[in-house]
């Protein structure tokens, strides 16, 4: 049972080949066995999962048939989730149990999916490898050596070992994608606005989407149609109709524009990742595609404008985790300035510490300007680039990451070599664009992945290019030893 997809679940739940219960039950036996290898759980939820799963069954029983109902699932540890602790991987949330729960986990639950536990993740979604999190760091199950990618490595982690089908991710950088690339999964970071944020506690607000992890577009685009839509409580989400993902995959690709930006193709890209994303280009035009070299100049100074927008708003957010309301509190505070200092200083790890420092210097008396203000402008000219590609191509299609999967601890004294493992994903946030990663290959036995990119709400095409893709190709299919 382990080994079927989402859609593989649905329709076997359809037949009663099996329950939910029966389904749900072997999963949380092989997180039970499995995890403690990967780490990939910060919380298992076993009576609420199997009580969730019994429900689904009992609506099954009365003739209800949705694609979702029944599904095992599970959460990245920064979605809201009624009485159950949702700690965003930081020893400041460690005690919080949140009172309600996310537009998305309220969603995905009305849908009859069942939540399996919570994922760990870098702290406050902050690091491009998972190595942040005040619970430990989450190894990859291709190399337990190496790192799954992050800040959603947990959920990549849990999908790639087949300890669950799908799980949700957010993606503030690159930060569903990148994982998705290092563990042979595919991921998808919608357009900002199309998911609900409200109880997704923020990195940076203007980037930060959620998104699925799963093993196929097939599941991505059923995850996602669960995830995506209206919400009147999150002043950022767009009230637009979502597309039926689903209906649009089996569109064939004849007259598909991919654009190759030649940027993506320079120095610090290894090799042979630039040789599985040529190949990539090869499959998809034998399936009809047409191909056109195209440039973002812009991109060059999306890692610089990144690393200031995105730590100066993590500085205005993480503000409120202070010790007085909720969280993490120093033990006998001389008085409110000790609190403060103490219970952050004590609650937050050393990149969210790094963090929150660039970006309060970044938004200061006599640097906005210099900083932030030009940082914000950087971003329109990113935007600009690509809507100025779109005129030509429908999609952009380029490498997700620059390297495979490195070791545990090899950047961590190098912060700046482990922000560039994210130059390709970043523009998609800065910009606001959908971007899609997808199983291409592999470079010494580790996965690696191939980015797609589309205009505002172009998911549906993103998810119809990756499922033709893999429709004719089984890079995705390839499983982990051992799991």
């Amino acid at each position: 049972m382990h080994q079927l997809t989402l859609a593989e679940i649905a329709r076997s739940l359809n037949a009663k080949d099996f329950s939910a219960e029966e389904l749900t039950r072997t999963l949380l036996a092989r997180i039970q066995q499995l995890d403690p290898q990967l780490n990939s759980f910060i919380s298992v939820t076993e009576e609420q999962a199997i009580a969730q799963a019994k429900a689904a069954d009992a609506r099954r029983a009365t003739g209800e048939a949705g694609a979702l109902l029944g599904a095992p699932i599970a959460h990245k540890d920064l979605f809201c989730t009624l009485d159950v602790r949702t700690s965003c991987g930081s020893k400041i949330l460690d005690n919080f149990k949140a009172p309600y729960d996310a537009t998305v986990v309220a969603k995905l639950q009305a849908a009859g999916a069942v939540s399996l536990g919570k994922l760990n993740m870098d702290e406050f979604a902050m690091g491009s490898s998972n190595e942040s999190s005040y619970y430990g760091a989450v190894k990859n199950p291709w190399n337990l050596e190496r790192v799954p990618g992050g800040s959603s490595g947990g959920s990549a982690a849990a999908v790639a070992a087949r300890l669950i089908p799908a799980a949700t991710g957010t993606d503030t950088g690159g930060s569903i994608r990148q994982p998705a690339a290092l563990t042979n999964l595919t991921g998808i970071k919608p357009t900002y606005g199309r998911v609900s944020r409200w109880g997704m506690i923020a990195y940076a607000s203007s980037l930060d989407q959620g998104g699925p992890l799963a093993r196929t577009a097939e599941d991505c685009a059923l995850l996602l149609g669960g995830m995506a839509g209206f919400d009147p409580k999150d002043s950022t989400c767009v009230d637009q109709p979502v597309d039926d993902y689903l209906a649009g995959l089996n569109q064939p690709l004849a007259g598909l524009r991919i654009g190759l930006p030649k940027e993506y193709f320079g120095a610090g890209l290894d090799s042979r990742i630039a040789d599985a994303v040529l190949a990539v280009v090869e499959e998809l035009k034998k399936l009809g595609a047409t191909v056109k070299d195209i440039s973002l100049p812009n991109m060059q100074h999306a890692i610089p404008a990144y690393y200031v927008i995105a730590p100066a708003e993590a500085s205005s957010n993480l503000s409120r985790f202070d010790g007085v309301r909720f969280g993490y509190r120093c033990e006998n505070p001389q008085n409110l300035e000790d609190l403060y200092k103490r219970s952050r200083a004590e609650g937050f790890g050393a990149e969210v510490k790094r963090r929150i420092m660039v970006g309060a210097y970044a938004l200061s008396a006599g640097y906005y300007d210099a900083y932030y203000l030009k940082a914000q402008k950087i971003r329109r000219l990113i935007k600009n680039d690509f809507m100025a590609a779109f005129g030509e191509v429908d999609v952009i299609l380029g490498p997700t990451t620059p390297n495979p999967a490195w070791k545990l601890g090899e950047k961590n004294n190098d912060p700046v070599a482990q922000y560039l493992e994210d130059i390709y994903t970043i523009t998609a946030n800065l910009a606001g664009i959908p971007g899609l990663s997808m199983p291409a290959g592999f470079v010494d036995g580790l996965p690696v992945g191939v980015q797609l990119l589309a205009p505002y709400f172009q998911e549906g095409r993103l998810l119809n290019v990756a499922h033709q893709y893999q429709q004719a190709t089984d890079w995705h299919k390839q499983a982990p030893a051992g799991f």
